[in-house]
């Protein structure tokens, strides 16, 4: 008999003619197809042999691992304030929203509220409720490349430009092993030097028609060295208030209208607590117009 088309399997298909001579030709090539779906099964059958795909050992979830862009992780990752990746990590404790520090530390010179959810954070001192989240940070590092370097660099070149001493990272302290139950040590992550001992309240309580326009001021919880006097409190409501020269400031603590003079540790020793409330000096002030 005549060879294959293709030469490659001659002999079978010459054993297969001879032996059946009175076969048609649609006869021989549906023989030669089921030798080809076997051979094809027998070769898928050895791939999944060889790469173990027969029994489902690169299909399982332990085995393979899923790549993730960093665009899927970045609303995880980023500070709403800035925008940016977060550095110095810090956690609101009361409703668990994550900043940079430096940024929810500024946010909190002018509000005590979050600034995503808006809860009041502490209606005196939301630095207290605040904590580093080294763990998220960690992760932000891992995930971001050079962040880390990028910003150990900024820093160093910041101090090294204004002549100022480049701060070491701190290192944990060992801590001595005690009898009995462990106790759970938690640090503030904001600490108020000792020099700023006085917290005061400014209240307005108003201005005549003629006082002009003016801001209202935004920062009324204040924290400053008791050795600072009522002039300067006065500078300082000017300035944030935009106030006009003409524009006079009255500072009052209780009945007693205060003079420029006095100091506010003195104030708070010689009034008592009838002029704390909360911890807080209380200070009303309003702007009249000064006579001519």
């Amino acid at each position: 008999g005549a060879p294959s088309c293709s030469g490659s399997r001659s002999l079978p298909f010459e054993f297969e003619r001879g032996r059946s001579e009175s076969s048609g030709d649609e006869d021989d090539d549906d023989e030669d197809d089921e030798e080809e779906e076997g051979e094809e099964e027998e070769m898928e059958s050895d791939s999944r042999a060889r790469f173990g795909t027969d029994d489902g050992e690169l299909d399982s979830d332990d085995e393979r691992e899923r790549m993730i862009n960093l665009t899927e992780l970045t609303p995880y990752i980023l500070c709403s304030i800035c925008k940016g990746y977060l550095i110095d990590a810090t956690t609101i404790t009361e409703c668990l929203h994550t900043f940079c520090k430096s940024c929810i530390v500024r946010h909190f010179y002018y509000s005590n509220r979050c600034p995503k959810c808006n809860i009041v954070v502490h209606q005196t001192q939301p630095l207290y409720n605040i904590r580093l989240d080294r763990q998220l940070q960690d992760i932000v590092y891992k995930l971001v490349v050079n962040l880390e370097e990028r910003e150990k660099k900024q820093m160093h070149d910041f101090y090294k430009e204004r002549g100022l001493e480049v701060p070491k990272p701190a290192v944990p302290q060992p801590v001595p092993p005690s009898r009995g139950r462990p106790r759970k040590v938690l640090g503030s992550v904001f600490r108020i030097p000792p020099e700023l001992d006085i917290s005061i309240l400014l209240e307005f309580i108003g201005a005549n028609e003629g006082a002009g326009n003016f801001k209202p001021l935004e920062k009324k919880f204040v924290r400053v060295s008791g050795e600072a006097t009522i002039g300067h409190v006065e500078k300082f409501l000017r300035r944030k208030m935009d106030l006009d020269p003409a524009c006079q400031v009255d500072i009052i603590c209780g009945d007693h209208l205060l003079e420029h003079y006095q100091t506010l540790r003195e104030i708070r020793q010689v009034i008592g607590e009838s002029a704390v409330q909360d911890g807080l000096l209380v200070l009303h002030y309003g702007l009249v117009v000064s006579p001519l």
